[in-house]
């Protein structure tokens, strides 16, 4: 196993930045990456849906793969987005992808053709006999229409030996509580969703693969230990100082939201790739408004 495993805690699901002629800009990746690391995140996930991964090139997420991993140079975990909705293909970028210094996959389940549950099992079975390297199943069925239920869940989990981690995003607390009363102690469930984030770790949660931690890492990341270590309060604090933010950032959809947030940082360009638009000037102002005004205390 990688030196980092296991993968639990503050992870961020970082972005891709553009610039305004739609290149990569890797010198605004470069500060992004170097200011979520100062804020004290436990890991990086790269490839995931808040990167435009569904917009780039093979070639561009080669490159953006090379150019995170020396960047990172092992200061934190990096976990790697790999899916589809084709086993095969899966299987096929696994194994032609070089996953030098990845700890782990994010797989997300197949999306558009909505696999039953027992398609399911076969599927990630398949993908994690071919990974060297941990798979952590991604469970969001507002964007694959379909759900990774609680028994699927559980039944992989006990196993499939290579499948580690859950990230659940699918917004159904009922489903998330069966998952955590009845996984062992080795297989983590993350949150997928920053506004339940605290409620979910208040349940038993080992961390989160969050969007908001690309604008403010330090305080989510506090947000995250606090509650790890059972301090409701002071991460209940945190958690609602950022609830109307997160709010704003999927007000017109991810990765609209944060890359406003982080260009009105002075991060990055608010530059996406089409389909995905900007967000509307309201939404801006109302972001813009927050960053202002925002204060985070660490004591």
């Amino acid at each position: 196993m990688n030196k980092f495993y296991p993968i639990k805690g503050a992870g961020v699901a970082i972005v891709t930045p553009f610039h305004n002629y739609g290149t990569v800009d890797f010198s605004s990746l470069e500060k992004l990456l170097n200011h979520i690391i100062k804020g004290g995140v436990d890991f990086i996930v790269a490839m995931g849906t808040t990167s435009e991964a569904a917009t780039l090139s093979k070639d561009e997420k080669f490159a953006l793969m090379d150019f995170i991993k020396e960047t990172v140079n092992s200061r934190v975990p990096i976990v790697m987005g790999i899916g589809g909705n084709s086993t095969q293909s899966v299987i096929s970028q696994i194994k032609n992808t070089d996953l030098q210094g990845i700890s782990a996959i994010l797989s997300v389940t197949p999306y558009y053709n909505k696999p039953s549950q027992k398609g399911l099992v076969y599927h990630y079975k398949n993908v994690a006999a071919a990974s060297p390297v941990p798979i952590i199943m991604y469970n969001v069925p507002g964007r694959t229409s379909v759900n990774l239920n609680a028994e699927t869940t559980l039944q992989l989990a006990e196993e499939v030996e290579n499948i580690v981690a859950v990230k659940e995003a699918s917004g159904n607390m009922a489903q998330i509580m069966e998952i955590l009363r009845n996984k062992s102690d080795d297989f983590y469930l993350l949150s997928g969703d920053d506004a339940l984030t605290f409620p979910m770790m208040a349940l038993g949660a080992e961390g989160v693969i969050s969007v908001v931690a690309n604008a403010y890492p330090l305080a989510f990341s506090q947000m995250v230990s606090l509650s790890a270590n059972g301090d409701y309060q002071k991460a209940r604090e945190i958690h609602y100082s950022l609830l109307p933010f997160i709010n704003m950032l999927f007000a017109d959809g991810n990765p609209a939201g944060i890359k406003a947030a982080l260009d009105k940082m002075g991060i990055l360009k608010n530059n996406l790739r089409l389909p995905l638009v900007k967000v509307k000037k309201s939404v801006t102002f109302q972001i813009e408004k927050f960053i202002n005004e925002y204060r985070f205390s660490q004591d």
